[in-house]
């Protein structure tokens, strides 16, 4: 099947969302360009020190930056972080203590995040290992927050309310800022001393405001994903309330050293650049979520979000109903990667991850799905999850190739 006819109309019919989406990238950038400003960020940032990492003038100015632009107290910036998974378990474990009752209010936890809260897996240390309650609040069947279990639903030792932003690996809406504001007075509301803790992974500068803003007392996320601006070679960070984000360092290092130290091992420049291009980045991938969503619907697949309802992340599901068909589009998006064109991607078993993996991921960065990237679980009913893309123009050029491997829904 050929696949330019569906994306030349696709093209057309959502030129007008492109032309928001430029809007609001302006928008992100102007708020980065007014942080660099503040904090008079110039070539002396760049450098970094050696060993223990004291004194480190560009990674205290990076904090610095990154809490005025996600609009918090503190941040902490940190390559040390091996991936958002990390950063946001060092929050989990910085907050919460034995006793305590951490409350997830967005269904399950993604996949990587089962072994850390001890859904899965035994000997490792997982919080409920020591001794942290656990409580989920399960999706609607129409995959959105019960709003009205989540208004009877803290208590008072609920120290905790764990929020995913993200769909991750299920079939449901991502969360507006408006969603996660919401979620977060019905809190407050019931427990005013309940942390409102949100997994901000693939949600950075989709909006023009991230979930500080309406509340939240502390985010954490991956750098080698959106902020990261892809090109970023590793980390994680975290950002709120000061106390929060210092506890959460004491988990990353040691209680006593907390964000004081951690060598930058020469990277800031592109911490500081990669932040800077990262809401240029996110608004080419969102460009291609839109445009991957149009073709596939169009050819009768169910996709998720709709073509062309607002984006809350950079995610874009397509159910594809059958193992083949999953590993056809992501042996097609490989084919047009930058990087690796020549492998061909087979399922496998993935740190982390209950079920084998098939992914497509021909980026810079090992692992960053920046550049125009596809996975799924190998599990039923067989869902792509297409992220990235750092010009909607390679996403339409893969694009066309995975519409000739998969044909028609």
């Amino acid at each position: 099947m050929d696949g330019s006819q569906p994306l030349e109309e696709a093209q057309k019919e959502l030129f007008p969302i492109f032309s928001g989406i430029d809007a609001q990238v302006k928008q992100n950038l102007k708020r980065l360009l007014d942080a660099y400003r503040n904090h008079r960020v110039g070539v002396h940032h760049f450098c970094g020190v050696t060993g223990y990492g004291h004194d480190d003038l560009g990674r205290q100015t990076l904090d610095e930056v990154f809490a005025e632009v996600m609009g918090t107290e503190a941040a902490a910036v940190r390559v040390q972080f091996v991936s958002g998974t990390h950063a946001i378990t060092s929050a989990l474990f910085g907050v919460l203590r034995p006793g305590d009752e951490m409350l997830a209010v967005t269904g399950a936890p993604y996949d990587t995040l089962e072994e850390a809260i001890g859904l899965r897996g035994k000997g490792q240390g997982s919080l409920i290992e020591w001794g942290v309650k656990y409580r989920q609040l399960d999706l609607t069947a129409a995959g959105e927050v019960d709003w009205n279990a989540l208004g009877q639903a803290v208590s008072e030792n609920t120290r905790l309310v764990a929020i995913q932003r993200s769909c991750g690996y299920s079939w449901r809406p991502s969360l507006a800022i408006a969603d996660i504001e919401k979620i977060v007075r019905l809190v407050k509301q019931q427990n005013p001393h309940t942390v409102c803790f949100v997994d901000n992974c693939y949600g950075e500068f989709v909006e023009d405001r991230e979930p500080p803003a309406v509340g939240a007392d502390l985010i954490a996320g991956s750098l080698i994903k959106n902020p990261g601006g892809t090109i970023v070679t590793a980390g994680g960070y975290v950002a709120g309330r000061a106390d929060l984000v210092e506890a959460a360092t004491c988990r990353l290092t040691a209680p006593g050293i907390g964000s004081t130290g951690g060598a930058t091992f020469d990277q800031n420049r592109l911490l500081f650049q990669g932040l800077f291009l990262a809401p240029q980045m996110v608004g080419e991938a969102i460009k291609g979520t839109h445009l991957t969503a149009y073709a596939f619907d169009r050819l009768g697949y169910r996709v998720n979000p709709a073509p062309t309802a607002p984006r809350r992340d950079v995610i874009q599901a397509v159910e594809l109903r059958s193992p083949e068909k999953l590993i056809a589009l992501c042996r097609a998006i490989q084919q047009y990667s930058p990087v690796g064109s020549y492998l061909d991607p087979v399922p496998a078993a993935m740190p982390g991850y209950e079920s084998q993996l098939v992914m497509a991921g021909g980026t810079f960065i090992d692992g960053s799905t920046s550049e125009f990237s596809a996975d799924g679980p190998l599990r039923e009913p067989y869902i792509a999850f297409c992220q990235g893309g750092t010009h909607w123009t390679h996403v339409a050029i893969a694009l066309e190739a995975a519409i000739a491997a998969v044909g028609p829904g």
